[in-house]
């Protein structure tokens, strides 16, 4: 029997795998879509979806239970101060995992996860910021 086996382990240990969601999850409300392993894709779901649920709260104690999770406080700020509003008046079903073919090296199953209502000018625009910011220091 199978009780009590509820997530995928992914051969990591458990501080590991925290540390895997908690950048993942910031990556992908930083990116609003990211490319991973189908597993990993299938796993960060209910974690980002829950992440939605108390932005959509937008209450200080929410905003620290995000907090506790994510890296960096600017993740927390676009949660509650974009992504939460946006999904306000959706029940759920905030992101969707599209299978991505397989990785070159290893033939692992990709995923691309991302948001339903994605703003499409999110991905890459801290990058192009950081590049651009580079280019005027010089």
């Amino acid at each position: 029997m199978r009780h009590a086996r509820g997530y995928r382990r992914l051969n990591r240990t458990h501080e590991h795998r925290k540390a895997l969601w908690a950048n993942m999850a910031g990556s992908l409300i930083e990116h609003e879509q990211i490319k991973t392993t189908l597993p990993k894709a299938k796993e960060l779901r209910p974690i980002i979806e829950k992440m939605i649920t108390l932005a959509k709260r937008g209450d200080l104690h929410a905003r620290r239970q995000a907090a506790a999770k994510l890296k960096q406080d600017a993740y927390v700020a676009k949660l509650f101060d974009i992504l939460g509003p946006r999904y306000k008046d959706r029940q759920g079903g905030y992101v969707r995992v599209l299978k991505a073919g397989f990785r070159y090296g290893d033939m692992a199953p990709m995923a691309i996860i991302e948001f339903v209502d994605r703003d499409r000018d999110a991905k890459g625009a801290g990058d192009k910021a950081r590049l651009a910011a580079e280019e005027n220091a010089d």
